[in-house]
């Protein structure tokens, strides 16, 4: 799931200027294809961008007639994904004025998630280069997600002892 940020580094400007009412911070996309429900993208578009920083409390979420014109979806779609989102506790719906982030999942500093994007734009680059496609890179990664952290809560169950499970490939 695709997220385009307008802003690569948060200044304070930038960050005011959200705020203030301009442009948002980022810009929806949809996978036609994934089978996720239009308005569930757009929930995940925006937890993911919370997590990574990109948007942080104050932001403007993207004008509903924005979100519309770009994507040519019903505007009760949008209406959807941002009720969800205000649930959650995430963003809040301020009359005449648009949809606002109230609160962040973001839990490391930019700094280290740049570090790690590096690190792991290196790894992608390496499994490109030994032929796997894109579903391979996600199957490949998914795998071994999946036993990390099947290996993390069982050594926290067995007192840190490593399980003697030989790791698989989904």
């Amino acid at each position: 799931m695709d997220i385009d940020k307008k802003v690569s580094a948060r200044s304070s400007n930038a960050a005011a200027s959200a705020r203030a009412g301009a442009a948002s911070p980022i810009e929806f996309r949809l996978d036609p294809g994934s089978g996720v429900p239009v308005y569930l993208q757009l929930v995940q578009q925006v937890e993911h961008a919370l997590r990574l920083g990109y948007l942080a409390p104050g932001d403007q979420l993207p004008k509903v007639r924005d979100v519309v014109a770009t994507l040519a979806i019903n505007p009760n779609t949008v209406l959807k994904a941002y009720r969800e989102l205000e649930i959650k506790g995430l963003a809040a719906g301020r009359p005449g004025q648009g949809t606002f982030v109230q609160a962040t999942l973001s839990q490391v500093a930019l700094p280290e998630l740049t570090a790690l994007r590096r690190s792991l734009s290196g790894w992608l680059t390496a499994a490109d280069g030994a032929g796997l496609d894109e579903d391979g890179i996600v199957a490949l990664f998914t795998s071994a997600l999946r036993d990390f952290y099947e290996r993390h809560s069982g050594s926290r169950a067995s007192g840190g002892a490593v399980s003697g499970k030989t790791e698989g490939v989904a």
